[in-house]
């Protein structure tokens, strides 16, 4: 078999509780978000090898996104996306990174299901 392969990796609906947000509330009350981190292998081995050193983690991936998302307040999710993936290419080969940060609980006057941002980084 010749030719490039691509191996696109998704955790999808990840929950975490964080402090992000520019209301004093949302700083110390805190609230839930959920991410969503897609993610493609830079150089993958071919022929594939089926052993965990081949691929991205799916479980470090989780954990990362988790740290991100304890370790600091962002005023706003754009930074949290935009830092979850400086830590992702930061740790390994990817080429591709798109991460969605959804709040569902957002300080506004209206009705909706929730707020997104999709931050995307291509090398």
């Amino acid at each position: 078999m010749s030719g490039r392969q691509d191996f696109t990796i998704r955790l999808s609906n990840i929950v975490v509780y964080g402090f992000h947000g520019v209301h004093p509330e949302e700083k110390t009350l805190g609230q839930r978000f959920e991410i969503d981190l897609e993610y493609r292998l830079a150089n993958p081995a071919f022929p594939w090898k089926d052993e965990e050193r081949a691929t991205v983690s799916y479980v470090n991936a989780h954990s990362i996104v988790s740290r991100v998302c304890a370790e600091k307040s962002f005023n706003l999710i754009e930074t949290l996306g935009n830092r979850i993936i400086e830590e992702m290419r930061s740790r390994y080969s990817i080429d591709h990174i798109i991460v969605r940060v959804r709040k569902p609980s957002v300080p506004i006057q209206g009705i909706l299901d929730h707020v997104e941002v999709e931050v995307v980084w291509q090398a």
